[in-house]
């Protein structure tokens, strides 16, 4: 079986880190943006749930 080469990266290449940075702190600010709005109702649920177990 034929391998292609293998290249070489430079030393100054070192990945995408920008792009999966900007993934990471975007998908974070959604899960801020989301519990900031949803925050009462989620208590709301759970303060219920838990009242009608005692």
């Amino acid at each position: 079986m034929h391998r292609p080469p293998r290249t070489r990266r430079r030393p100054d290449q070192r990945g995408d880190v920008p792009g999966w940075v900007l993934i990471t702190l975007m998908t974070i600010s959604i899960g801020v943006a989301l519990w900031g709005i949803a925050q009462p109702q989620l208590v709301g649920i759970l303060q219920s749930a838990l009242d009608s177990v005692r």
